[in-house]
């Protein structure tokens, strides 16, 4: 009485497990279409609302409830919450109240699922404060920060500045300025007088739904004029930090920005490798920006600062980490009662995530016959209560992610409905076949085989595998008949029937022919064959084991139209990767045949392989490879390639021998640049032309040299009194040849016995200032200059003529006269200085005008751009009084002024147009006619009249 009790209470347990979740599969848990996504919502739009979307597909459809920071969402005791189908609709939102991470919850019989978690955050920016600022006041030539102390905000701001008056904002001015988008702050690597002034922090708030920006109060600037502005080596001043953490996928800027006298040059670099190419728009800016970062991007960084004063370097580390990943989860299951199961999964992520398990939306632990470890998670002896939803949590602190899968625990009599044996199954004669049972059962039926009323066994012909399938094998006309499958287990019995048919055997009359072609050729394939006259012939057509589509007109392979017999393949421009085993196969619904046959396909050599630098000097290396497949036809010759940092173009190399022989399997490249980074590559040719090329070798830099060629642009000239200055083209990567490079210059006095040497050590200099109290103003001075490394001097370029500083001129323009022209302008003219180039070339004369009962401080100046001795000067004022005087001016300033003349401009033209203006046509001639205009008191008379058709 104890067993029939037991069993009478599973089977009712079966019976509602049936009813509640349908063991035929009519029923299944939710599984999520929509989840909701993390919202940033501008603070104070009370009269919006705020939607999380959630939807599930599920049968029965699913109910919705919703979680906020691991609490419980009252939807219907809190009126701001509104529940529209699984979406959360939240009113009035409020930033202090409604801020938190939500979940949506959704359920039905089947069990429940949660969903990833969607972050609501309240975006707002405040005024900046309304205390004045202080002044900050900094001397020409030197650095300064004017900080923005933006106001209390969220999410992260951007900055800008302008000056005076909206909209003047600043600009980037020859790497001068810098907007810190870290901290907003604006940086001034070298001040200028004019940039006294005024500037204001301009904030914004960038959102989906709103853009909102504030100002700041001014920041007053005085910039303290020098006359002699202090040089300064840069001093690197904004500074990424020293350990980043950014995630992969995602962008990141570094920031860096120097002050400095000149303005330095800023440069970044990989220490402990190279820059990513995706990044090298800002190499040689203040901000490095680096997109879609992945952890090949690791490392450290520096950036360099640089001008003719020295330099300055930063470095800080970047680390890549990443959100969770899936790698492999865990799937839907239906799973017989009382068996085993065991679910995995595994998620990638930096730092490597934490997995844990929930089963109905609830946290799951070991108990009884459930064991979790970390990703694993295993049932033993599976009971119906084990039914339900089951989510896969990995998380770390970038991000949490969730797998849901559902677990139906089986329990049924056998059931054949939904998969009987197959009502009638072909079969060829002397192959074999597979009739298959599988009906839905739990636990697991006991499985045989009858035909008519014989029990089958198994024997040398017949097998029935553990799964129930029936094997017959060497089948003969004999074997024809009825065959039943019987399932059984302790819920009751069950049976399915087939018929099995037997058939001719398909055979291959015709085998396809091995084929030699060379590159572009066709060639076709032969492939016949007989089968049973009542079934449909197919043949297929594979290549080393991949089925060929033979449909595709516009590719190479195509099946020629014939009987149904034939089924030859042509093969159209044959191609190197077209050449392999050929498989043709003729197949019928029962059975099938094959045969196979090789195609050669002869064509341009594959890529050498294995391409390495040996031996290395200044201008040659050795370079090495192993040959790669001739494609049947013998190698001819081979050539190398090669490319550096001058252009990503690959040119071919010089090589010795000139002529590589096929059977080579190395040579020397040369005619290559000192101290140069090159990488190569080989590509082999035969009679039908040049493979592809191998892979690039590793980048290596050929030995130092010294210089080979001295600079050019020699010239110079100008500066202030008492000073030489010698300019020079910097010069190119490509002449330097070494490591600490620098420049020789060599200047004396004309013909002076003397020569003086500088070393000038920066690369990158193309300027020196010699200053020599005793300095006579415009000496011609010879001048040479060589370019040197750690191996060595180079030649010294061919002497060019310099002249030293020029003086103003000394001498003052004599006779100067002024007539005026019209009411608005004047001619000026004077007599030409003796002495064009006493202590310089003369470049032209100033013309100082200022109105009567001004100061000659506030004159107004017009040059000429030659020694012209007349003038006009223009736009000035009718009937004024004007003092005109005179200077000369060479590249070192102005001259004394003339003795100043004084002229009066004329009166203005009439103010009025003529009256009563008419016209008379006669044949080509017309006639025109008006009233005279009197002109004004304060107007000149009318000389005459313009007509204008």
């Amino acid at each position: 009485m104890g067993h029939l009790s037991s069993l009478v209470h599973l089977i009712s347990l079966t019976l509602s497990y049936a009813a509640g979740i349908g063991v035929l599969g009519s029923s299944y848990g939710p599984v999520f279409e929509e989840q909701p996504s993390s919202l940033l919502f501008p603070d104070g739009l009370t009269d919006e609302k705020i939607t999380l979307a959630c939807r599930a597909r599920a049968s029965p459809p699913a109910t919705y409830s919703w979680k906020v920071n691991g609490s419980d969402v009252q939807v219907g005791s809190e009126p701001r919450y509104a529940l529209v189908a699984g979406n959360l609709v939240i009113s009035s939102p409020q930033r202090g109240k409604d801020s938190g991470s939500y979940q949506c919850l959704a359920t039905n019989p089947s069990g429940t699922i949660i969903s990833r978690e969607a972050s609501l955050r309240f975006g707002y920016l405040h005024e900046f404060p309304p205390d004045d600022r202080s002044l900050q006041t900094v001397y020409e030539g030197a650095g300064t920060m004017i900080p923005c102390h933006p106001p209390s905000h969220y999410p992260a701001l951007s900055y800008r500045w302008f000056f005076n008056e909206f909209p003047t904002f600043i600009q980037p001015d020859r790497g001068r300025w810098f907007v810190s988008q870290a901290t907003g702050n604006l940086y001034l690597s070298r001040a200028e007088p004019n940039d006294t002034g005024n500037y204001f922090c301009f904030a914004t708030n960038n959102m989906e739904l709103s853009i909102k920006s504030v100002f700041s109060k001014p920041n007053q600037l005085n910039v303290l004029p020098d006359a002699t502005p202090r040089k300064s080596s840069p001093n690197i001043k904004v500074r990424f930090p020293s350990d980043t953490y950014a995630l992969a996928g995602q962008s990141l800027q570094l920031e860096c920005f120097a002050y400095g006298n000149p303005v330095p040059k800023l440069r970044w670099r990989k220490v402990d490798g190279t820059v990513p190419p995706k990044a090298l728009g800002s190499m040689d800016g203040p901000i490095l920006h680096l997109p879609e970062l992945d952890f090949m991007d690791e490392g450290v960084y520096e950036c360099e600062a640089r001008n003719s004063e020295g330099r300055d370097t930063y470095q800080g580390r970047i680390t890549v980490q990443a959100q969770p990943e899936w790698l492999q989860v865990m799937s839907d299951s239906e799973v017989e009662i009382s068996s085993e199961l065991r679910w995995s999964c595994a998620a990638a992520g930096k730092p490597r995530p934490s997995i844990r398990w929930l089963r109905n939306g609830q946290p799951l632990a070991s108990q009884d016959r459930i064991e979790v470890n970390a990703g694993q998670l295993r049932f033993s002896n599976l009971s119906l209560e084990d039914s339900g939803m089951y989510q896969c949590v990995a998380e770390n602190k970038h991000g949490t992610i969730y797998a849901n899968a559902e677990l139906k625990v089986q329990v049924q009599a056998p059931d054949f409905r939904l998969s009987p044996v197959r009502r009638l199954t072909p079969s060829a004669r002397g192959g074999q076949v597979k009739m298959e049972c599988r009906p839905r059962a739990a636990p697991r039926p006991v499985l045989f085989w009858s035909r008519g009323t014989e029990i089958l066994s198994n024997n040398s012909r017949v097998t029935v595998t553990p799964d129930g399938s029936l094997w017959i094998q060497n089948i003969s006309r004999s074997d024809e008949g009825k065959y039943t499958c019987f399932a059984e287990n302790f819920l009751g019995k069950a049976n399915s029937t087939g018929f099995l048919s037997v058939r001719e055997a398909t055979k291959i009359t015709l085998v396809p022919s091995n084929a030699d072609i060379n590159q572009g050729e066709n060639v076709t394939l032969q492939c016949h064959a007989s089968h049973d006259p009542t079934m449909d012939l197919t043949f297929t057509w594979s290549m080393n084991g991949i089925l060929l589509d033979t449909e595709d007109a516009s590719r190479h392979f195509h099946r020629v139209e014939g009987k149904e017999t034939v089924g030859d393949l042509m093969i159209v421009s044959g191609q190197l990767g077209h050449a392999g085993i050929y498989k043709c196969t003729a197949q019928t619904v029962v059975d099938s045949a094959s045969a196979s046959a090789r195609l050669v396909v002869r064509g341009p050599p594959g890529p050498p392989g294995g391409v390495v630098v040996k031996d290395m000097n200044e201008t040659s290396v050795e370079l090495r490879w192993s040959r790669g497949y001739d494609n049947h036809s013998p190698i001819g010759k081979y050539t190398i390639e090669g490319r550096s940092p001058l252009s990503e173009a690959w040119k071919q190399m010089r090589t010795d021998p000139a002529n590589i022989e096929g059977n080579a399997e190395s040579a020397h490249v040369i005619g290559l640049m000192p101290w140069m980074d090159y990488e190569f590559r080989v590509i082999a040719s035969n009679i039908l032309g040049s493979g592809e090329p191998s892979m690039a070798s590793q980048k290596v830099r050929t030995r130092p040299a010294a210089p080979m060629v001295a600079p050019s642009g020699l010239g110079g000239g100008g500066g202030d009194r008492h000073e030489l200055i010698i300019t020079w083209t910097s010069m190119a990567r490509e002449y330097q040849n070494g490591e600490k490079f620098g420049y020789i210059l060599a200047f004396r006095k004309k013909a002076a016995p003397q020569w003086h040497i500088v070393k000038v050590p920066n690369v990158e200099s193309s300027r020196f200032v010699y200053h020599n109290e005793s300095l006579a103003a415009y000496c011609p001075f010879e001048v040479k200059i060589k370019a040197y490394n750690e191996k060595g001097e180079g030649p010294f370029s061919q002497t060019a003529l310099v002249y030293s500083a020029e003086e103003e001129p000394t001498e003052t323009p004599r006779r100067v006269n002024a007539t005026s022209l019209s009411a608005f302008e004047i001619q000026v003219s004077w007599e030409p200085l003796q002495h064009l180039s006493t202590n310089g070339i003369l470049r032209g004369y100033e013309i100082r005008y200022w109105r009567q009962n001004e100061k000659e401080a506030a004159a107004d100046r017009v040059r000429t751009m030659g020694l012209e001795t007349v003038a006009r000067v223009s736009g000035l004022r009718p009937s004024t009084l004007y003092h005109v005087t005179v200077l000369a001016y060479n590249s070192a300033g102005t001259g004394p002024p003339s003795p100043f003349t004084n002229v009066t401009t004329k009166k203005p033209p009439p103010s009025r147009a003529p009256d009563n203006v008419s016209w008379r046509i006669d044949g080509s001639w017309v006639t025109v006619a008006w009233d005279h205009v009197k002109p004004l008191k304060n107007e000149s008379a009318v000389l005459g009249y313009k007509a204008q058709a």
